[in-house]
């Protein structure tokens, strides 16, 4: 007997809030990419809580870790199981739903769905199928790391969980090097220690790094510095509990040669003063900008 999906039945009428009730409209027919707290219940959504609330149907990774949620704020929808593990026998029922018209919610464990997790396909073929898809934004771990990391956040890559050996991981690391932004991985706490040493040796010990553990839980951790500082003390360490994130820095620029530096200022005391060649010449290099203004004054007395 094959088997189905729980009947979707009469919508909720909404959800609570410390014991207060909450209207919550039906969702509109669609795929909802609801994201959940990664740790603090606290961190869900208004629109996210409603859109639960009002689907038809929720899929899930763990029904379990789910329910946890729902429970905490007064929802009662039904829940399927949607993962790696079942994605394929899954998916089509999931999609017959979305053809009949219901308003689907997808969530993971924690965070926001579709990042290492296998809801892209269920998307992809949702898109392809003429159905809505509705992000409903919210928590985010590699977010979160990234902007308590004290990185660049101006452009960073997200490379997922790097491969568990260390000859494919070193070689991911190298194909990642000379990435022109902040790198962003998710991690098993007992392979830690083992990737950061190679993150060290493939991307450079000076490289500045942070490590985010639990982030938004009670035992919350950011650790920062170099990945050579930082492969060492996780060495020396009994392995980490719980959800870890790393951020590691853009490379290092290279100091630009004598030659070039000279040539830049000359440009820049072509239309400025000594002050503001110095001034630009610093924000475009990264050298000491005392060290370039006593440079662009001794190129400009030599043109006396």
């Amino acid at each position: 007997m094959s088997e189905r999906l729980p009947s979707t039945g009469t919508v909720a009428a909404g959800f609570a809030i410390d014991g207060q009730p909450l209207a919550a409209r039906p969702a509109a027919p669609g795929l909802h990419i609801v994201a959940t707290p990664i740790g603090n219940l606290g961190d869900v959504t208004l629109r996210g809580l409603s859109t639960l609330a009002g689907a038809d149907l929720i899929a899930c990774e763990d029904t379990r870790v789910t329910w946890v949620l729902l429970n905490r704020y007064a929802i009662t929808r039904p829940l399927i199981a949607y993962h790696e593990h079942n994605a394929a026998e899954q998916r089509p029922k999931i999609l017959a739903a979305l053809a009949d018209g219901k308003a689907v919610a997808l969530v993971s464990d924690a965070g926001t769905p579709l990042l290492s997790d296998p809801g892209y396909r269920l998307v992809a073929e949702a898109i392809a199928a003429g159905h809505a898809v509705i992000p409903v934004p919210g928590a985010s771990a590699l977010l979160a790391a990234l902007v308590a990391s004290g990185l660049p956040t101006d452009a960073f890559f997200f490379a997922g969980f790097l491969p568990p050996k260390q000859v494919a991981r070193q070689k991911r690391l190298t194909a990642l090097a000379n990435v022109p932004g902040s790198l962003v991985f998710y991690e098993s706490p007992r392979r830690l220690a083992a990737a950061l040493a190679d993150m060290a040796d493939t991307l450079g010990g000076e490289r500045p790094a942070a490590v985010a553990r639990e982030l938004t839980k009670a035992f919350e951790t950011l650790r920062r510095g170099t990945l050579a500082a930082l492969a060492a003390e996780f060495a020396a360490e009994e392995p980490p509990r719980g959800e870890i994130v790393v951020v590691v820095g853009p490379p290092l620029a290279s100091a630009p040669e004598a030659a070039d530096v000279d040539e830049l200022l000359e440009g820049l005391l072509a239309t400025g003063t000594v002050r503001s060649a110095a001034d630009e010449a610093a924000a475009l290099t990264g050298l000491a900008r005392r060290d370039l203004y006593r440079r662009a004054l001794a190129l400009k007395e030599r043109r006396r």
